[in-house]
């Protein structure tokens, strides 16, 4: 299938709900950050800390972990998609520069996150770095797309 019917599809798509794939990347986007937030939560949680904050016992607790980082990353999929295949690297000035850089580690970061939960042979205190690594990448990539897009082009669907 040519990239040119893709994007014709992909746009079709989006823009059924969204007023661009844009918009669409941007709230897809948020939707993330904010399950990114339930993550670094739920993690301390994990780990023994917020317990005033986060008043979930261990055995919940760990559910919602695992299924908010599930539907964080399903949440991402489609946003890679777009900047993959249809926008691609970019430089034309420092932000999208900066974003093209972070969104290359992403999925990188992630991984290495993912290796350290599953792997016991690692000191303990690498599965938080990883995660508030990812958070920061997550953070960071959100800063530099839907947080621009909201306050320098338009606020809504």
């Amino acid at each position: 299938m040519p990239v040119g019917s893709l994007e014709s599809t992909y746009t079709d798509i989006v823009t059924s709900v969204f007023s661009t794939p844009i918009a669409f990347k941007a709230w897809f986007a948020t939707a993330a950050a904010i399950l990114a937030i339930v993550q670094v939560l739920t993690g301390d949680r994990i780990f023994g800390k917020l317990q005033r904050f986060v008043p979930v016992a261990p055995p919940k607790v760990n559910r919602v972990h695992r299924w908010s980082g599930r539907l964080a990353v399903l949440a991402t999929i489609p946003v890679a998609f777009h900047c993959i295949f249809i926008l691609g690297f970019q430089t034309t000035d420092a932000r999208v520069f900066a974003h093209s850089l972070l969104g290359s580690f992403v999925y990188g970061v992630l991984a290495v996150k993912l290796w350290y939960v599953h792997d016991r042979d690692h000191p303990r205190w690498l599965v938080p770095l990883a995660g508030g690594t990812l958070f920061t990448v997550l953070v960071a990539l959100w800063s530099t797309s839907s947080l621009w897009y909201f306050t320098e082009v338009r606020f809504g669907f």
